[in-house]
């Protein structure tokens, strides 16, 4: 797939905004709070046409993975760990999910990873330059 709909890669987090009041809103309990706050979580994502693997690997260990195809319910996971289902779309080059508190939006731009919760926290995560062996 061409233009903004390419998301394949490794991103790793950048920076966030209104984070403090998007962990509140979805009810994080306050030691996951703590831990997700400037954390260096990586995403990476594998897509094959409108299959997706969509991987957040957290320090220390902890990943969370959900796989889904655009257009069809797939079984998903919150950051916080709750398993919820939900159908994954497109809408302007934009990846739109439900999430259960919030709508979830992921897009490419300027070769950034943008994800974007309910207008109200906005999380920027910068291409991670492949390993050098």
């Amino acid at each position: 797939p061409k233009g903004n709909m390419a998301f394949a890669g490794k991103y790793e987090f950048e920076g966030d905004e209104n984070y403090d009041e998007f962990v509140k809103k979805i009810g994080l309990p306050s030691d996951k709070i703590e831990m997700g706050r400037n954390c260096k979580i990586v995403t990476e994502v594998v897509q094959n046409g409108n299959d997706f693997n969509w991987t957040q690997h957290f320090p220390g260990g902890h990943t969370t993975t959900n796989i889904f195809t655009v257009g069809k319910e797939a079984d998903m996971e919150t950051f916080g760990g709750k398993k919820f289902k939900t159908t994954v779309k497109i809408e302007d080059g934009k990846l739109v999910a439900d999430f259960p508190n919030y709508r979830h939006t992921a897009e490419i731009c300027g070769g950034k990873l943008v994800e974007v919760s309910a207008q109200i926290s906005r999380i920027v995560y910068k291409k991670q330059k492949p390993q050098q062996h």
